[in-house]
């Protein structure tokens, strides 16, 4: 059962440091989405296969842990272990969903973030790699802002199991 009160207090407690229990990257993004989305009960599975499931373990991970455009891929296609539904727009996320940014629209997802609070109905989202704390979810105030970012929106199932 995802617990999405878990996954924003991980969220909280991380956003501009490194879990030393964990791997760094220096495109830490996913890395950091992933572990708040584990501190929320998300179950992993696929080990020990790299480009299969959602998991860390035994000194390795999947290329869904910690790249965004593989774990988009790997929640819109999800049939077991941590699930999400895509949904059209950012109104309709919950404290614990995902955001996917593709800053220059060429369909590669390139940064990834989770939402930790709502304010008025809108979500404001957190993220590493440059750390962000209660960041508007649109990101138009980023370096990396482009006119041609597209976003995706997933909304985690509490309800997932193995």
């Amino acid at each position: 059962m995802y617990n999405r009160e878990k996954a924003v207090a991980y969220a909280q407690q991380w956003w501009n440091s490194h879990n030393p229990a964990f791997p760094h990257f220096e495109v830490d993004c996913t890395n950091y989405i992933s572990q708040c989305l584990l501190a929320g009960g998300a179950p992993q599975h696929g080990y020990p296969y790299r480009e299969k499931g959602w998991w860390i373990g035994g000194g390795t991970w999947s290329f869904s842990w910690s790249v965004s455009h593989s774990l988009r891929w790997y929640l819109e296609g999800s049939k077991q272990g941590l699930k999400a539904k895509k949904v059209s727009s950012p109104d309709q996320l919950h404290l614990g969903d995902v955001i996917f940014y593709d800053f220059t629209g060429d369909g590669r997802m390139d940064h990834s973030t989770i939402v930790t609070s709502m304010r008025g109905g809108v979500p404001f989202v957190n993220a590493h790699t440059n750390n962000s704390r209660n960041r508007h979810w649109s990101y138009t105030s980023s370096p990396a802002y482009t006119p041609a970012i597209k976003y995706l929106f997933f909304h985690i199932e509490e309800n997932t199991s193995l």
